[in-house]
């Protein structure tokens, strides 16, 4: 991954993919497009980085597998690749460390929200509960269907554990003249740590069974 600048450019507040892509790579690859609005994306440390290739590389062993069990279906496997919301322009979309999505019809095509089955983040300490829930809640919207965060030890380098969310899309009741601040959430369907499970095992999108012995940093 390239490594955010050390001293930010003075840019607009709102920028076009076309405006994005005259800017440096070194720049262009740190900035996300929210609705057009220049969100900066954090880059984490090296165990950030290698959190998300494992992750990347165990996920990619299972789709596999399924798609051996099911030539019907396709799944592709990737990391730090952008999802462009809407079904047209790409001035809107973010950038997950890791992510599964349908396979595409033709070669080096862009990924969209609905193409997406599941997207994931890796969580530094400098991470801040804030962006993340603003992240999550962007996915949510688009009706991707599975979230996963993978959480970072504060102190050690090494993964304190997994979280996998499901999307859903029926608001709860609230209190009468309350709305939600959003249509679409994701709940949490399951959790793992190395302290409580050997391995990270969940049947959607696809069987998936991760140990923990090869998520070590």
């Amino acid at each position: 991954m390239t490594h955010a600048p050390d001293e930010r450019p003075d840019l607009p507040e709102y920028m076009t993919w076309e405006e994005l892509e005259q800017l440096p790579e070194d720049i262009a690859s740190c900035i996300e497009l929210w609705d057009g609005r220049v969100v900066w994306a954090r880059r984490g440390p090296g165990e950030h980085q290698e959190a998300s290739n494992l992750m990347w590389s165990e996920l990619r062993r299972d789709a596999k597998r399924a798609m051996a069990n099911e030539p019907e279906r396709c799944w592709q496997v990737r990391t730090e690749t952008n999802v462009f919301f809407g079904h047209h322009g790409k001035s809107d979309f973010v950038t997950p460390d890791f992510m599964v999505h349908r396979c595409l019809d033709k070669a080096y095509a862009h990924v969209r929200a609905d193409d997406a089955v599941l997207v994931g983040e890796v969580l530094s300490p400098s991470n801040t509960a804030a962006e993340m829930d603003a992240k999550r809640a962007k996915y949510a919207a688009a009706g991707i269907p599975w979230y996963w965060e993978v959480t970072l030890h504060p102190r050690r380098s090494e993964i304190a554990y997994v979280q996998a969310y499901g999307l859903a899309s029926a608001t709860g009741t609230l209190p009468a003249g309350v709305s939600p601040l959003h249509k679409a959430n994701y709940l949490l369907a399951d959790a793992w740590s190395p302290n409580d499970s050997t391995h990270i095992a969940i049947d959607f999108p696809f069987p998936i069974s991760i140990p923990w012995t090869e998520l070590s940093l």
